[in-house]
């Protein structure tokens, strides 16, 4: 698979790729247009739940590789996202109780790329990101994510609470990465679990926070208050591996 996102320009291919069912990560259109094409792809876009940015027209020639933008872009996802339930088949598959990363509003794609890459490396069977104020699967994650997008199965969902409702009737628990939780050593990590990571100063949200059973701190003898988000997601995600041995 290569590492090529793809640029869509122009307001009938934008459309088309709607309608085609590509999943467009993120749009970029001109600030103040109001015209019917355009009102029909913010539709689309919402409906989608993709990321939309409005731009002026400097930085949509900026971002152009045709310079036919027609006042909007879209980025294509680089990849593929799985649905919820091939990576709960997939721990099936192997015999395994689901581990699971969830993801809350991480916006860096080279963070995104390196939770990605570790998670696999962990053995976790798979990373679910929100649709909304996210990165997406883009070129540069899969770079970051050397290979491990091959591998490891990435789904996209609506809402990050629900699913973690969701994945509790099918058994699973959860375990939120907090500054203020208990220390990881002394909260036990065994069985069917998800991990979840929030972005870099906010942390994880209110309402997903409220829904995990654990918070759970690293230690920090340093000077500064926190990890960074893709080293918190290893560090977390290797007590888990530990403890499940």
């Amino acid at each position: 698979m290569g590492y090529t996102e793809t640029t869509i320009e122009g307001r009938n291919a934008v459309m088309e790729a709607f309608r085609s069912g590509k999943t467009v990560d993120k749009i970029f259109i001109l600030d103040g247009c109001q015209d019917g094409p355009i009102n029909s792809i913010k539709r689309e876009a919402k409906k989608a739940g993709c990321l939309v940015k409005f731009v002026n027209k400097e930085r949509l020639d900026q971002l152009s590789e045709t310079g036919k933008h027609q006042g909007v872009i879209a980025y294509i996802a680089a990849y593929d996202y799985a649905e919820l339930e091939e990576l709960l088949q997939d721990a099936r598959d192997k015999n395994e109780k689901p581990f699971l990363f969830l993801l809350d509003g991480i916006e860096d794609p080279h963070n995104l790329g390196a939770i990605i890459r570790t998670a696999h490396q962990a053995g976790a069977h798979g990373v679910v990101i929100p649709k909304n104020r996210a990165v997406g699967l883009t070129a540069t994650v899969a770079r970051t994510s050397a290979g491990a997008l091959n591998y490891l199965k990435v789904a996209k969902v609506t809402n990050l609470g629900q699913t973690i409702d969701k994945l509790k009737e099918e058994g699973m628990w959860f375990v939120c990465a907090d500054m203020n939780g208990t220390t990881m050593y002394d909260l036990d990590l065994k069985g069917s679990i998800g991990l979840v990571i929030g972005a870099e100063g906010e942390g994880v949200s209110r309402l997903v926070k409220e829904k995990c059973d654990y918070l759970a701190s690293i230690p920090m003898k340093g000077k500064i208050d926190s990890l960074n988000a893709s080293v918190a997601a290893g560090v977390l995600a290797y007590e888990i591996v530990r403890q499940n041995r």
